[in-house]
């Protein structure tokens, strides 16, 4: 795979996803800014970075991230970047309203984006990466590290699933478990 880069749009109801003009003036992200994790689309962070969707990653999470970056450019030149890392409850809060107004009902919208309170984004246990070729890298050798895909229609999200070595348990189809 290429080094496209896929923002967190992709998912429907990122902060950069195509909405209505009037949903997009109710779930406006003008509020939101590096303190609450806010990436903008079609932008990455490095695994480096300083900022809080970076920074406030879990620990563990974050090691085991930067152990498969090193890998990943080693041994296939790639690098892994985060499209959408930690995120406050407010701007979870608002991804899952404009996925309730994409999707129509509060049924749907868990399919693509959580409540603040049940994201593992919120607590830092959870990373979007930003593109293919780093999505590939994880999905094929993320175990390594502990980093499994949790959702099979969410290639970009990972979260720390196993030990380090261990076996990936089996993906959720959607957000709704």
């Amino acid at each position: 795979m290429g080094a496209i880069a896929l923002a967190i749009s992709l998912a429907g109801c990122g902060a950069g996803s195509e909405l209505p003009a009037t949903v997009q003036d109710a779930t406006s992200t003008a509020q939101l800014s590096d303190a609450d994790g806010y990436i903008s689309t079609g932008d990455a962070l490095p695994l480096t970075s300083d900022k809080p969707a970076i920074a406030k990653l879990n620990p563990a999470l974050l090691a085991a991230l930067r152990s498969a970056d090193r890998a990943a450019g080693a041994e296939r030149g790639i690098a892994i970047t985060i499209a959408e890392g930690w995120r406050s409850e407010r701007y979870q809060d608002l991804l899952f309203e404009r996925a309730v107004q994409k999707y129509g009902s509060e049924e749907e919208a868990p399919k693509w984006a959580k409540r603040g309170t049940d994201s593992a984004h919120v607590t830092g246990r959870a990373v979007d990466v930003a593109t293919a070729d780093a999505m590939d890298f994880l999905n094929r050798f993320g175990s390594r590290w502990g980093l499994c895909q949790v959702y099979a229609n969410e290639i970009w999200h990972f979260e720390m699933l196993t030990t380090a070595g261990g076996t990936c348990p089996p993906m959720s189809p959607d957000g709704r478990g």
